[in-house]
C-alpha cells in the first residue's frame, strides 16, 4: 500500500451472501476485488454490456459468475450495486425489477443521488430497499483491469438514503463499505448533489474547458503547451482524461446544482479578471491567501494522498 493509507478494519464475516455488481468498469471491479479480498460476500455475482468484459472479469477473479442481462445476474443477490454511467440507471431498474428478490437491497456508485432516486424507486417492487451510495473515489483509468481493492480505503463515501428507508438495510450498506475501508457520511440527496457540484463536478468541468482551449490553439503554440506543461496543466489533464461517458451523465443529471455554481464562479472569476486589469494586487494576494488555506484544509482532512501508487483521483 502506498504512503497514507490506514490500517484496513478486520471483518469478521461476510456482510452479505450474493452481491450483483451491474457494471464491471473501474468502480466495478474495484468493488468486486474488495469484496473478494476482505470477506465481505460469499459470493460475487456480475454483468456487463459484452462478454468480453466477462470473461476478462472472470479472469481478474473478482466476480464467481457474469451475466450480460442484469436480470439474471440479480435473482438471488442480497444486494445489487449498479456500478454504471448514470445514463443506463432507469432501463436497469426497469431491467431488474422483476427479478429482485423480497428482501434485496439495491445500491449504486453514481456521482449524483437525487436523479438516482427519481430513475430507480418507480421500478423497485414493495420489499426492495433502496439506499443510493456515492464512494468518492476513481483514477483517470477505466476497465475491468482497471480496478485494485485499495481504491477506497479511507475515501468517503456518502450514502443518501430516502425518507422513511429500513434502518437495516442502510446499516449493511454502510457496513459494506467500511468494510472496504471508507468514511462513512449520511445526508440527504439535494444536499449531496449541491456538494459535489462544488468539490467534483465544476472543477472536472473547468478541467476539460482549459485542455480543450489548449487544444484548440494554433498547432505551434499548442504543442508546447504540452512540452512545457508544468503542474497546473498537467493535472489539469489528468482530470481531463476521466470517463468521457460517465461525466457526460453527471452533468446532465445534476444540471441544477452545477448551473448555479457555475454561475457564482462566473461571478468571482469576473472579479479577478477586474482585480488583474486594474493592477489591484492587495485582492489579488488577499483572495489567493485565503484560497491557499482550503488546500491545507484538504491536506488536513486526509484527502490530497494518492491511495496506490497508481495515482488516484476523486472520482465523480
Amino acid at each position: 500500500m502506498a504512503a497514507g493509507i490506514s490500517h484496513h478494519p478486520a471483518v469478521d464475516a461476510p456482510v452479505f451472501d450474493t452481491v450483483a455488481l451491474i457494471g464491471l468498469g473501474l468502480i466495478g471491479s474495484s468493488l468486486g476485488r474488495a469484496i473478494k479480498k476482505w470477506g465481505l460476500a460469499r459470493k460475487v455475482v456480475g454483468s456487463a454490456r459484452t462478454q468480453p468484459t466477462i470473461d476478462t472479469s472472470l479472469k481478474l477473479g473478482f466476480i464467481d459468475e457474469g451475466y450480460i442481462d442484469p436480470a439474471d445476474a440479480v435473482r438471488e443477490a442480497d444486494l445489487v450495486v449498479i456500478c454504471t454511467p448514470m445514463g443506463a440507471y432507469k432501463a436497469i431498474g426497469e431491467a431488474i425489477g422483476p427479478a429482485l428478490k423480497p428482501g434485496a437491497i439495491v445500491s449504486d456508485t453514481g456521482s449524483t443521488k437525487a436523479s438516482v432516486i427519481a430513475d430507480l424507486s418507480p421500478s423497485l417492487p414493495a420489499g426492495v430497499a433502496l439506499v443510493p451510495a456515492h464512494p468518492v473515489a476513481g483514477t483517470e483509468h477505466s476497465g475491468p483491469e482497471a480496478g485494485f481493492a485499495e481504491l477506497y480505503i479511507d475515501r468517503w463515501c456518502i450514502l443518501t438514503p430516502p425518507e422513511g428507508s429500513d434502518p437495516a438495510a442502510v446499516a449493511k450498506v454502510e457496513a459494506l463499505w467500511k468494510g472496504c475501508g471508507s468514511n462513512i457520511e449520511i445526508m440527504e440527496a439535494g444536499h449531496h448533489d449541491r456538494v459535489l457540484a462544488v468539490t467534483s463536478h465544476v472543477p472536472h468541468l473547468i478541467a476539460y474547458t482549459i485542455v480543450g482551449t489548449a487544444q484548440d490553439l494554433e498547432t505551434a503554440s499548442a504543442q508546447e503547451v504540452i512540452k512545457f506543461s508544468a503542474g497546473g496543466f498537467r493535472d489539469f489533464t489528468r482530470i481531463a482524461a476521466s470517463d468521457p461517458t460517465m461525466w457526460r451523465d453527471v452533468f446532465l443529471h445534476n444540471r441544477g446544482a452545477v448551473l448555479e455554481i457555475l454561475q457564482r464562479f462566473s461571478e468571482d472569476l469576473t472579479a479577478l479578471q477586474r482585480a488583474i486589469r486594474w493592477g489591484d494586487g492587495e485582492q489579488l494576494h488577499a483572495f489567493f491567501t485565503r484560497t491557499r488555506g482550503i488546500r491545507r484544509k484538504v491536506i488536513d482532512a486526509r484527502q490530497a494522498q494518492p491511495e496506490t501508487p497508481k495515482k488516484a483521483t476523486e472520482g465523480g
